[in-house]
């Protein structure tokens, strides 16, 4: 018999990949799922085959967003009309364990989107501290635990003491076609196209010296900032201080299925996080995965999760350090050749068939076959 599923995220729902591919699995093994996250200034309107609902907050950031958020959590949660909450990552686990394991005694999943303590925002700040008492609290106490890569899993295993499975963010496999041209997307036709896409374009993610590194390159190099992120807004102004505006373009984010029609017509993906932070050193970024599944080679960063990840399916070259030099000489061997590319891309479409969500899924749907009841 199928369960009734509460997930509950710290976000707006609508650019959510994850959630939306485990609200699918979930209603495939016959649960009942509903997701409810916030309303922001930005949201767009949502098409889900599942209910959602999203709370508009007086506070949009920090402390008293968090203590909002948890406090209308718990009170919805009070209405015990739910077999089993799923929490998103530690900024709903609060109220997840509160308004369900300790009252109804419920099932509660966790699923960590990062390595959330030690996300570079955080760092020498009290808020730090006090998210890490609540995981420290609430931790070893949870029986259905999963993450994104193998590096957090074994930190929170061997930490906390709970079995932690990985399921990696890779995307759903499907045939990807370039359904638009460059012309069509306002993308230069000719140029050697670099991209860097995701929804947290942040600090320490390498933007900056990406930008930096176009000055490196020949004019033929054009780079494409595509989503979102804190660093945003600075990246523009140093492209207009560099005079870089006819060679670096930049789009907000957007619905998955247009963003990757833009990767699919990228020649070279980049992650460029730094290991200046254990978040960062155990992530194995999205897009990495999306890049995958738009057959387009990496260039990826120093970071352990990354190098792992680019070596073992040999689908590009990975950085020993974030510097421009380093990132414009490196680009410039890749595409040394004509067919210098080629062996990545059919990297690419051999670990896609791998990296998949139908072939990850499986991680989940055991998480739940082995809920009691």
């Amino acid at each position: 018999m199928g369960k009734r599923i509460l997930l509950l995220v710290s976000n707006d729902i609508s650019s959510d990949q994850r959630v939306d591919k485990t609200c699918h699995t979930l209603m495939d093994m016959g649960h009942e799922v509903k997701v409810i996250g916030r309303l922001r200034p930005f949201s767009t309107g949502l098409t889900r085959p599942y209910p959602t609902e999203r709370l508009e907050l007086f506070f949009d950031k920090g402390p008293l967003f968090y203590l909002e958020l948890n406090i209308r959590f718990f009170f919805r949660l009070m209405k015990r009309d739910w077999d089993v909450v799923h929490a998103n990552d530690l900024d709903t686990l609060l109220a997840s364990f509160l308004g369900y394991t300790s009252f109804a005694r419920t099932d509660i999943v966790y699923d960590s989107h990062e390595f959330f303590t030690e996300v570079p925002e955080l760092k020498g700040r009290l808020a730090r501290k006090v998210w890490l008492l609540i995981e420290k609290a609430i931790f070893p106490r949870l029986k259905h635990v999963y993450t994104v890569s193998a590096s957090i899993a074994e930190h929170y295993q061997k930490t906390y003491g709970p079995e932690v499975k990985v399921l990696r963010n890779v995307p759903p496999f499907k045939e990807w076609k370039k359904e638009r041209t460059r012309a069509e997307l306002g993308l230069p036709e000719q140029a050697r196209l670099l991209i860097l896409q995701g929804a947290g374009i942040n600090v320490s993610k390498g933007a900056e010296e990406a930008i930096l590194a176009m000055r490196e390159l020949p004019e033929d190099y054009h780079l494409l900032f595509l989503g979102s992120g804190d660093v945003f807004e600075g990246l523009k102004s140093m492209v207009d201080l560099y005079q870089l505006g006819h060679r670096v373009h930049f789009r907000d984010r957007m619905p998955y299925e247009e963003m990757m029609q833009f990767t699919l017509n990228a020649d070279l993906g980049l992650s460029l996080e730094k290991g200046d932070n254990l978040n960062y050193e155990y992530a194995l970024p999205n897009k990495i995965f999306d890049y995958i599944a738009a057959g387009i080679p990496v260039l990826g960063g120093p970071t352990l999760e990354s190098k792992r990840l680019v070596s073992e399916y040999g689908i590009g070259r990975s950085l020993e350090a974030i510097a421009p030099v380093l990132i414009a000489k490196t680009v410039e061997e890749m595409f040394s050749r004509p067919d210098q590319l080629s062996p990545y891309r059919e990297a690419t479409q051999r670990a896609y068939q791998e990296l998949n969500w139908t072939k990850e899924s499986v991680v989940l749907k055991s998480i739940y076959a082995g809920l009691d009841g």
